[in-house]
């Protein structure tokens, strides 16, 4: 389920936390579905425990997961998917500040966005 790039820049929990807030927002997860444990997840994937642990942690920190004494990491049941879709927007958002600063014009940036999504040719 968890696909982990070990070439990546990114640190392996980052990409651990993103796979899992991504999942909250699809619905591959949905709310109380159980995380995997922290050793197996680190076995599958071939990390050292700790750094599973800390993604966990940062995610439990910020209110997407709850853990249960004995029982494991769980999907809060809180508006996860809501919460991850506005803080992706504000994100988003700031990049778009960043992308007037350096002039670019908005319909170059809807090109991108048309590209991404497959709707039409990006023009550079």
């Amino acid at each position: 389920m968890f696909v982990i790039d070990a070439k990546s820049r990114t640190p392996i929990f980052e990409q651990l936390k993103k796979q899992i807030l991504e999942f909250i927002s699809i619905g591959v997860l949905s709310a109380n579905d159980q995380l995997p444990s922290v050793r197996s997840l680190a076995c599958e994937i071939g990390v050292n425990p700790n750094t599973v642990s800390k993604a966990y942690q940062e995610l439990e920190a910020q209110g997407y997961i709850y853990t249960e004494k004995g029982k494991g990491c769980f999907i809060a049941d809180n508006g996860s998917k809501k919460t991850i879709k506005s803080v992706k927007l504000q994100e988003f958002s700031e990049v778009v500040a960043e992308m007037k600063q350096y002039h670019i014009e908005s319909d170059e940036l809807h090109n991108c966005i048309n590209h991404v999504y497959g709707e039409g040719e990006q023009h550079a």
